[in-house]
């Protein structure tokens, strides 16, 4: 029984440490995986759209001061910043500019270049920054668990938590995203993406015991990865409209924005 008691003691003691960590998990993977260097793109989501070359350069907006933003940490996101900027620059589709918290960076050296603190060659000079020709804006339109129409038969099968089962079993999101021309400030695309996901793991995890334990090899599904399915789609969305563009004719003689077509009396 004592060496019964130490096997226990001892596997306590060294079970800890045994845990495996994995670089590269698949199963902590987002649709937006892999990298992107210049026009190259490493272990990309396949079904990301692509272009031949960029459109222009691109600016990633990201409303600090909206509801839905408030909502992200919730999910495990802290920035929609750095998804969109890997999916702009492995579609090829735009050259991506910082103008996010990189650019406190890009200043601190102009202004040490200024105070004469860096080596003259270092070529810190004026004119060099490039201008983002547009500016994407992504906007979270909802984020939710659902039962995605199955709540029903759930509850048949498993009664009084049928409910609560078929909540846990599907998760949703969608995404919103604008495309704008700095230059006229023009909208120039928008479109939406959405993304879905089930949680076996969790719904078996609910039903405790033997179902839980069989399947325990099945992760949740974090709401943040839906939110990142809803971005790629809506990424994706965005770069087909902006593939097939045309100029809207609605300007008056003299262009846009100098009165329309609209007489108001």
């Amino acid at each position: 029984m004592k060496k019964y008691l130490l096997g226990i003691a001892l596997m306590a003691c060294v079970l800890p440490a045994c845990s495996q960590v994995t670089m590269g998990s698949a199963g902590a993977k987002t649709e937006a995986t892999g990298s992107a260097g210049g026009a190259t793109a490493t272990n990309a989501n396949a079904g990301l759209e692509r272009c031949g070359s960029p459109f222009g350069t691109l600016a990633v907006n990201e409303d600090h001061a909206a509801n839905w933003y408030s909502y992200l940490g919730r999910y495990g996101i802290q920035s929609t910043i750095p998804v969109l900027r890997l999916l702009a620059q492995q579609s090829n589709c735009f050259v991506v500019v910082e103008r996010g918290a990189g650019m406190d960076s890009m200043m601190r050296e102009r202004d040490l270049a200024q105070s004469g603190e860096l080596r003259k060659q270092s070529n810190f000079g004026k004119g060099q920054m490039v201008a983002a020709d547009y500016t994407v804006t992504p906007t979270l339109i909802f984020q939710d668990n659902n039962m995605g129409g199955v709540g029903g038969a759930v509850g048949g099968l498993f009664g009084s938590v049928g409910a609560a089962v078929g909540g846990a079993m599907q998760s949703k999101g969608a995404q919103s995203m604008t495309l704008v021309d700095n230059r006229s400030g023009v909208q120039v695309a928008a479109a939406e993406g959405s993304g879905s996901a089930m949680d076996v793991g969790g719904v078996f995890g609910m039903l405790g015991g033997g179902a839980g334990g069989a399947l325990s090899a099945y992760q949740k599904t974090p709401e943040g990865k839906v939110i990142v399915a809803a971005m790629t789609d809506a990424f994706n969305n965005l770069v087909r409209a902006t593939k097939s563009y045309r100029p809207q004719d609605a300007a008056g003689p003299q262009g846009h924005g100098t009165g329309g077509k609209l007489k108001v009396y």
